[in-house]
């Protein structure tokens, strides 16, 4: 065997058998993580839906079916807000979901990636954990249960056992 197959073995030189290899333990078990990644593909599916939809329509409405069917919903009937008024927060409320769901999804892909590359790692963890907390804040504490999707991720990554021989 060549140096090169030696390696592609995994196996050993031992001092004091000479030249003979000697076959490694075998790398780790691969770990994989499909109850997080379930979890985070629920939750961005869901966050994809409510905050990509609120602001997706609140995109495509025009002033008046906007103070007819939205208005009474989003402010209240008695607010004594005009229509200019209430399209001003309809679309700022839109903007800032629309920004957070950006956020979100960037934060959710990253946990992903680095899932994917490195299972054993629990600092994708931190990456669900950040993106719970922007679905959290940036739906001002509406889609809670949607962030209890990635903060169960998260928490998946840090009480998970690693197999024995893993890297921590």
């Amino acid at each position: 065997m060549t140096m090169i197959e030696n390696r592609r073995c995994g196996a050993r030189r031992s001092p004091s058998a000479g030249t003979k290899p000697e076959p490694s333990a075998g790398p780790a078990p691969r770990m994989r993580r499909p109850v997080e990644l379930t979890l985070v593909g629920l939750g961005m599916i869901t966050a994809l839906i409510t905050q990509g939809g609120f602001t997706l329509v609140m995109n495509g409405l025009d002033q008046p079916t906007f103070e007819e069917v939205v208005m009474p919903f989003l402010v209240g009937e008695d607010s004594g807000l005009s229509g200019t008024e209430a399209r001003l927060l309809g679309d700022t409320l839109a903007a800032w979901l629309g920004m957070s769901l950006v956020v979100l999804l960037l934060l959710a892909v990253a946990g992903i990636a680095h899932t994917r590359a490195r299972p054993s790692r629990r600092a994708p963890g931190c990456w669900f954990l950040a993106a719970g907390a922007v679905c959290l804040l940036g739906s001002q504490l509406i889609l809670y249960p949607v962030a209890f999707l990635f903060f169960a991720a998260a928490a998946l990554f840090v009480l998970r056992p690693l197999p024995e021989g893993s890297p921590r």
